[in-house]
């Protein structure tokens, strides 16, 4: 798979499109764009005007999906574990994946663990640098691995260099400030989560701008 993709960068995008829907079963959009990068998926599919940047690297992920108008900007490392290739992982029922819903952007540099499904709501932002989305970790009563989903709502906004663990929910129309580690589900939305652990720090505008618009992502 990522030998022929490596053959395919230099041919045009159109000609290129066709050749990796052709070979791969994927479903790309004809609006849809991939820079210079690699995925090592059995099953992507782009909506229309869905872009992944350059020089992202996907591998051992079962699905990845964008949405109409969703971004994976440049430099995301993206790697899980495939269904049952690790003993650790074969009771918790995972998906090891990435869906990024309509007018979603994760933009760039970030470290996407789908060990289990990892998804990003529409109209959201994975801003700035360095977030960690990570879905496994020892469980150290067991003393074994053990993976839980991630889920980031609709309409969120998510800083730089935060780090969101296995089993952590962020509510639609909320922030997630830059530094902060989310490590449980939450479920207040309009709030403005913060901290080490973070918790909900104060309530935000429901008219505020960024939870209203109607297109995305923002620049």
């Amino acid at each position: 798979m990522i030998l022929l993709q490596i053959a395919c960068l230099s041919l045009p995008w159109g000609l290129r499109r066709r050749v990796l829907n052709a070979a791969f079963g994927w479903s790309i959009d004809p609006t849809a764009r991939i820079g210079l990068s690699l995925l090592a998926t059995p099953r992507l599919t782009m909506g229309p005007n869905s872009r992944i940047g350059h020089l992202n690297f996907a591998r051992h992920i079962e699905e990845m999906t964008l949405g109409r108008g969703a971004l994976l900007g440049n430099k995301n490392w993206i790697s899980g574990w495939p269904i049952g290739s690790n003993r650790a992982f074969q009771d918790s029922g995972r998906a090891p994946s990435l869906h990024i819903n309509n007018e979603a952007a994760i933009t760039h540099s970030h470290r996407i663990d789908c060990t289990d499904r990892v998804t990003i709501g529409a109209f959201t932002t994975i801003a700035g640098w360095n977030t960690q989305l990570i879905t496994h970790a020892i469980k150290v009563t067991e003393a074994r691995q053990r993976c839980g989903p991630i889920e980031i709502g609709s309409y969120c906004f998510v800083g730089s260099r935060c780090v969101i663990l296995n089993g952590a929910r962020l509510p639609d129309y909320s922030v997630l400030s830059a530094g902060s580690v989310l490590s449980r589900a939450h479920d207040e939305p309009y709030g403005l989560y913060s901290g080490v652990p973070a918790t909900r720090q104060r309530t935000l505008d429901p008219n505020a701008a960024y939870f209203t618009r109607t297109a995305g992502p923002c620049y």
